[in-house]
């Protein structure tokens, strides 16, 4: 228990010493162009409804990540520029108000038509705090289903004339994401452990719940400036030394101090879950998907939870 307790001392004080900074190296400015044509203009607040908005539009609207690649979400506010794009937009999606409590407050203030895309989907509490609610909803293909549809839906009505184009196009990503499902199922079926031993703020509350997963983590709540709780550090570390896990996770854009420690003292490796919130600039700049982000973390679940072919 005492070396336990060293571990726990100095991931707080690299938290004392350093804060929990978000990595913000690669950022580029949301695209204007949409704003000197006659195209619709659709912003969106976070990347999977970026990725969602695009895939239904292709070439019938300019689609705007207003989040700059390289930062974290939860603590973003809009820019005077920011201000400028929105109030040009024709369409502004947004999460939710859990997620986005700025995008929320912007009702009523610009010309553009806004939607919550968590329209239809009930909101999961947190486990410990009943007042708060999981906003990644996304991270649950099921409900990204909703939220492409509400996406659709908003389409169709700012735009009639292309309504039938919006609709199929939703129809092949709403399939997309259905295989995306069964994927997952089937895989997660066949893991040695059903515990994700996460070191970062743990956004896969929905993903977990679908796929009769567990998780630890040593966070409370989804805040960036969040410090981890001496009593969950040690818990995980035992959890770690009294079982057979293979990896710790972390999460994007977020310097991962805390699982960076618990990986030297325990010697286990530390693999990425990508909550998909935001991207780097290379990882926008090669347009990956939301899709590709959701596999590329199956395939690292697999080596962590101990995939049984």
């Amino acid at each position: 228990m005492r070396k336990v307790l060293t571990v726990v001392i100095a991931v707080m004080l690299v938290f004392a010493l350093s804060g929990c900074e978000s990595n913000i190296e690669n950022v580029v400015v949301a695209d204007e162009g949409a704003e000197a044509t006659n195209r619709l203009s659709i912003v969106t607040s976070l990347y999977p409804q970026y990725d969602f908005a695009r895939s239904i539009v292709g070439d019938k609207a300019d689609v705007i990540l207003i989040l700059p690649p390289g930062v974290e979400s939860h603590s973003f506010e809009p820019t005077p520029q920011d201000m400028v794009t929105l109030q040009n937009a024709d369409l502004f999606l947004y999460t939710g108000k859990e997620m986005e409590p700025w995008a929320y407050k912007l009702t009523g203030s610009i010309d553009a038509k806004i939607v919550d895309l968590s329209v239809g989907i009930t909101m999961m509490d947190l486990e410990e705090h009943e007042e708060l609610v999981d906003p990644h909803i996304w991270t649950d293909p099921n409900l990204a289903i909703i939220m492409v549809e509400n996406i659709s839906t908003s389409l169709k009505e700012i735009d009639e004339k292309n309504a039938d184009y919006y609709e199929a196009n939703a129809n092949t990503l709403k399939q997309a994401l259905v295989d995306l499902d069964t994927e997952i199922k089937e895989t997660l079926s066949k893991t040695t452990s059903k515990t994700i031993l996460s070191g970062g703020h743990f956004a896969f509350g929905y993903f977990v719940k679908r796929y009769g997963l567990k998780h630890m983590s040593p966070y409370e709540g989804f805040s960036p400036d969040a410090e981890p709780t001496p009593k969950k550090i040690v818990a995980l570390i035992e959890t770690i030394n009294e079982t057979d896990a293979k990896a710790i996770f972390y999460e994007e854009l977020i310097n991962p101090k805390v699982s960076r420690v618990i990986s030297e003292e325990t010697d286990i490796e530390m693999l990425l879950l990508h909550g998909a919130h935001n991207v780097t600039k290379e990882e926008f700049e090669a347009g990956k998907s939301y899709i590709t982000f959701m596999k590329e973390n199956l395939e690292r679940l697999k080596i962590g939870l101990g995939y049984d072919e």
